[in-house]
């Protein structure tokens, strides 16, 4: 598992609790409950917060999968 993937696991897991490792890279808005409006917030700033970014509200709509937010962090998170 490359680093920036593991780290996104380790935001998943803060804000879904409930969520198996494998859950988390499964996950989807429509796949997990607990996904609503207030959650993606939520995890928007843990992520935030993680990779010392500032994510682009205007995408928030498209990364509505772990996968999704992945593609978008391997676009905008520099490489070390």
């Amino acid at each position: 598992m490359d680093n920036l993937r593991a780290k996104l696991v380790k935001c998943f897991e803060s804000v879904f609790p409930a969520l198996s490792p494998a859950g988390i890279e499964a996950a989807t808005q429509a796949s997990v409950a607990a996904w609503d409006s207030v959650a993606t917030l939520t995890l928007v700033n843990v992520i935030e917060e993680e990779f010392e970014i500032s994510m682009d509200f205007d995408r928030l709509g498209d990364l509505d999968s772990f996968e999704k937010v992945l593609e978008y962090l391997r676009e905008e998170v520099p490489l070390p």
